[in-house]
């Protein structure tokens, strides 16, 4: 039995030893991690991200514009079909960009 015990010990502590993992405080910075050309990761993400944010606000900007071309051209009370398609792109594109910001 205590042989047993003796056998089993090291193998123990190797598996409850792979168990632990480092501790992170909450609310603490997650680690910037460096890519093979030395820049940061998380910089050149949010240069991508601000990016993306420019090319969809000036797609936005374009689709108000045509809305608003779209709402002058009819005097009825009536919206057409191609304003709803405006409608629903301006739509997108402002919950696409408001989603962007807030994650960083």
């Amino acid at each position: 039995m205590q042989r047993r015990i003796l056998i089993c010990l090291p193998w123990a502590a190797t598996f409850l030893g792979a168990q632990q993992e480092p501790t992170v405080r909450p609310g603490a910075p997650p680690e910037d991690t460096k890519l093979p050309n030395g820049k940061s990761q998380r910089e050149e993400m949010l240069k991508a991200e601000y990016q993306k944010s420019l090319e969809d606000s000036a797609t936005l900007l374009k689709a108000a514009e045509d809305l608003k071309i779209e709402l002058e051209k009819n005097d009825s009370h009536v919206l057409s079909v191609n304003a709803l398609k405006q409608l629903d792109i301006i739509e997108k594109l402002s919950k696409r960009i408001r989603g962007r910001i807030r994650r960083f």
